[in-house]
């Protein structure tokens, strides 16, 4: 089916992303990228769960996504949690992520070793060192930005947008999502995604998330909609090669490390 442009969305470049990859996942992640490539979209970055059970085999479908052309991202550590972090977290949980959001049970000290640990592993399985952290559930949690330039990252995306450690500045970008896995969950997505959408024809950029279920959920096929609607896909790294693009500076104590990243072209999805 093909979906009517709305006003814009020809000039409007997508960020799309997979994620929660563990290899529980593999198989959903393996049909997601099928469909992707069905729909010319190349231009896709992976959600990679580094503390789950992660076999040789396992291991050498990272390798073979390296060598398709996928960029992997760091997200979290195990993608769930052992205890609820305060009154904060037990909100969040219950509203948002479930029992997801690994950041919001640990201290500042606990994300950062985290993180690191979560970077290190890339390394240890002779993947490419990742530039993007993703927190589970976009939940960053107590740590100050400041201390994130100190991290090996050089990117991290959080609910409001991408966070550039070069910078130091917030890319604010509209989200749109498809985990509907309850009646409840439904409306109140497509209603988030509707402003989202519409949010877009301003900002110029948006991201679309993308879990390994969807496909089989409520909203699959507002999903198939939007991978048709956005024709234009770029990788994380061209948002900060964007010298236009409207940010706003993050609140530092001190400046971000420099650092080095290759930048990707813009790809468009050829109709």
């Amino acid at each position: 089916m093909q979906v009517p442009s709305m006003d814009n969305s020809d000039s409007i470049r997508a960020l799309v992303s997979v994620h929660d990859v563990m290899p529980e996942t593999l198989e959903q992640v393996q049909t997601l990228l099928e469909r992707l490539t069905a729909a010319g979209i190349s231009a896709v970055t992976l959600l990679v769960v580094p503390g789950a059970d992660w076999t040789p085999a396992a291991i050498d479908t990272l390798h073979d996504f390296e060598r398709r052309g996928y960029e992997l991202a760091g997200h979290g550590w195990r993608h769930r949690i052992s205890r609820i972090g305060g009154l904060r977290h037990r909100l969040h949980a219950t509203l948002i992520s479930r029992q997801v959001a690994e950041h919001l049970a640990l201290d500042a000290l606990g994300i950062v070793a985290l993180m690191k640990r979560c970077h290190a592993w890339f390394l240890e399985q002779g993947l490419r060192p990742p530039s993007l952290y993703v927190p589970p559930a976009w939940a960053m949690g107590r740590i100050e930005r400041s201390a994130l330039a100190d991290l090996p990252f050089l990117q991290y995306e959080l609910f409001s947008g991408i966070l550039s450690a070069q910078t130091g500045r917030l890319h604010p970008m509209p989200l749109l999502g498809y985990e509907a896995d309850t009646a409840g969950r439904a409306p109140v997505l497509r209603l988030w995604n509707r402003i989202n959408r519409h949010r877009a024809r301003t900002v110029g950029w948006i991201r679309i998330g993308i879990h390994p279920h969807d496909l089989d959920l409520r909203l699959a096929e507002d999903l198939e909609e939007d991978l048709q609607r956005f024709s234009i896909h770029a990788e994380y790294g061209a948002v900060d090669a964007e010298a236009d693009q409207r940010c706003r500076l993050v609140t530092s104590a001190r400046s971000p490390s420099a650092a080095d990243s290759s930048i990707s072209n813009t790809r468009s999805n050829p109709r």
